[in-house]
């Protein structure tokens, strides 16, 4: 059983990245966090986002859903779309990997996410979309 949840769906313009921090962010902020978690967090998810628009999406539109849950101390995040798909995760989430071509992606937004997360897991299947869970503790003020 979960404390709270959320959800959140948009269409897949870079524009609505800001619209899911925010709501994201409000969300993590009943969690009285640090000053820098919601920023990791924001951060983290917004990498997550741009995946979804820039390379699940491509040169279409579609829909970006996340889930956010609070159990305990704990954040998770689930950001899915149902764009083109993941061939091979693994090659995905390495560094400096990008399927981008224009020189504009810098391939980081796997490393990014697992820097500032505590667990970030992929699924996804060609053709099927793919589903990021990002999970984060937030540490009481006392602590």
């Amino acid at each position: 059983m979960f404390d709270n949840q959320m959800s959140l769906s948009f269409p897949s313009k870079s524009v609505n990245e800001g619209l899911a921090r925010t709501a994201v962010a409000a969300f993590v902020a009943q969690l009285d966090p640090t000053v820098e978690e919601p920023c990791d967090i924001k951060t983290a998810l917004s990498e997550a986002v741009t995946n979804a628009v820039v390379h699940g999406y491509r040169n279409s539109i579609g829909t970006v859903h996340i889930q956010a849950k609070r159990k305990g101390d704990r954040v998770i995040l689930r950001i899915r779309d149902k764009g083109c798909g993941i061939e091979d995760i693994p090659r995905a989430m390495e560094p400096l990997y990008t399927t981008c071509s224009t020189g504009e992606c810098a391939g980081l937004g796997f490393a990014v996410m697992q820097q500032l997360c505590d667990k970030v897991k992929v699924r996804s299947a060609p053709g099927r979309g793919t589903t990021v869970v990002l999970e984060r503790r937030i540490t009481p003020r006392g602590e």
